[in-house]
């Protein structure tokens, strides 16, 4: 058996562990690495590369079949959807060298390519190796969870891990799940000439704004997706090609594939986490604000840590241990900052509060503003006029923003910023956006929170008029 001592020992190469390794690898800390499947992860690999990827093959299509909105004829679309996966395969090959085994060894990091499992508080064994560290990072991620559903486990279905392997387009496919993966990829399924059928046993996109996800929604239908709601699967059966999905009011949904999207399940089940005195709970492992564990040696990151399941908050958390791993420095991790976004189309992107949750949390200090799309001259010149910004706003600060609409991705960023830094509405209004961009509507979303204070003010209508009056 070998032995390693090292400083700080990363479990899992995705974007938290990685972020993880390459900070303190090359701010001086001695780093091993253990990887037992592909380096980059979820994200990579079955996660947010492929996805936009897809959805972007699909957005082609799209685009060609209603360019006569821009006086370009209306073409086909075909979709070879092979060479759509071979796309696909494409993108995720240009960005893996960033997420490389050797990149990593090029900052002085020592990657193993096996599997860990704790032995004791400190220490880790991978394959033939046991690795001893002042600090551990488990940043093992997440798998699609498959749920309990009578016959599920006999029928062929496809997960974010497999579907991208799949060659032949389907001809009618099943989603169990409306939440962002399933909606992204039932509009791209949709879009790539596939009948698409979405069976929710609650509401789609239930995590968002009722009223945005609303406009969402909509659009998808228009194109075609049906959706279905209130709709629990209770019994699952079919083969290949022949695929039959019973939900519990008796309601039957019949297609060729079944896409099994209905959320995650932390990766924890093989570490052997009571060797280590590390705690778990329902969604995955105990940590504190720093993101430390009971056992004060061993921390947790990303989505193994519960919470919020996104590719930027494992990064954010790697920043938040990187400090004190490094330096010692007290860091706790936040939420009220962290935006997410669906990329379908239109997109959907929320930080902070929900209206209904400001509502809940300030009461009747929550002033809500609104913009919508198509008062914004760049929406109305590329024909993305469905659209609505709302910022919810306290004692002049956003407390919460959310954006349905193109480039609502891009668009959340600013309200990101603003939140992270407790910044006031002023200074959002008092920054200059170029013309014609889309980015004006976050502008002019701050607008709508002083319009009524100037242009509706009695005592600003008589202080003017004293000015117009006595100033010469």
């Amino acid at each position: 058996m070998n032995r390693i001592k090292t400083d700080v020992l990363v479990i899992g190469a995705g974007s938290g562990g990685l972020s993880v390794a390459a900070g303190a690898s090359q701010m001086g800390a001695d780093v091993v690495l253990l990887e037992g499947h592909k380096m980059g992860g979820d994200c990579l690999n079955y996660g947010c590369v492929p996805s936009k990827a897809l959805i972007m093959s699909g957005k082609a299509a799209h685009a060609q079949r209603h360019s006569a909105q821009y006086g370009v004829t209306n073409a086909r679309g075909e979709v070879d959807y092979a060479a759509a996966k071979d796309f696909v395969s494409d993108v995720i090959a240009q960005i893996a060298p960033v997420d490389s085994q050797e990149r990593f060894e090029w900052f002085g990091v020592k990657v193993i390519r096996a599997y860990g499992r704790f032995i004791s508080n400190n220490e880790v064994q991978a394959g033939d190796t046991v690795i001893k560290a002042r600090r551990i990072v488990i940043a093992t991620g997440s798998s699609p969870l498959i749920p309990p559903i009578q016959g599920l486990d006999k029928t062929p279905y496809e997960t974010n891990e497999t579907l991208f392997d799949l060659r032949d387009k389907p001809e009618h496919l099943l989603i169990i799940g409306g939440g962002p993966v399933g909606m992204e990829m039932a509009q791209a399924h949709v879009r790539m000439g596939c009948k698409v059928t979405v069976i929710e046993g609650d509401k789609a996109l239930s995590k968002d704004d009722p009223e945005l996800a609303g406009i969402a929604l909509q659009s998808y239908k228009d194109e075609g997706v049906e959706i279905a709601e209130g709709a629990l699967a209770e019994q699952i059966s079919g083969t290949a090609g022949a695929i039959e999905v019973r939900v519990k009011d008796g309601r039957v949904f019949k297609g060729s594939h079944l896409l099994v999207a209905v959320g995650r399940s932390a990766n924890i089940a093989n570490l052997d986490l009571e060797k280590a005195g590390v705690e778990t709970e329902r969604n995955g492992i105990k940590v504190d604000a720093s993101l430390r564990t009971r056992n004060r040696k061993v921390y947790a990151i990303g989505d193994v840590a519960g919470g919020l399941q996104f590719t930027h908050v494992a990064g954010y958390h790697a920043g938040v241990v990187i400090r004190a791993l490094m330096f010692a420095i007290p860091s706790k991790a936040k939420t009220s900052h962290i935006p997410w976004a669906t990329y379908t189309d239109p997109e959907l992107s929320q930080v902070g509060l929900t209206e209904a949750q400001a509502r809940k949390t300030h009461g009747d200090k929550v002033e809500v503003v609104r913009f919508q799309y198509n008062h914004n001259d760049r929406a109305i010149a590329e024909r993305k006029t469905k659209g609505l910004i709302k910022v919810m706003v306290v004692n002049g600060r956003p407390v919460g923003a959310g954006i349905v609409g193109y480039q609502a991705g891009e668009l959340i960023n600013l309200w990101a910023l603003a939140l992270a830094n407790n910044m006031k509405m002023s200074q959002i209004a008092g920054m200059v956006a170029p013309y014609p961009t889309i980015g004006e509507i976050n502008k002019r979303a701050a607008g709508a929170y002083f319009s009524p204070r100037l242009f509706e003010s009695d005592l600003v209508k008589s202080v003017v008029r004293a000015v117009q009056r006595f100033i010469p």
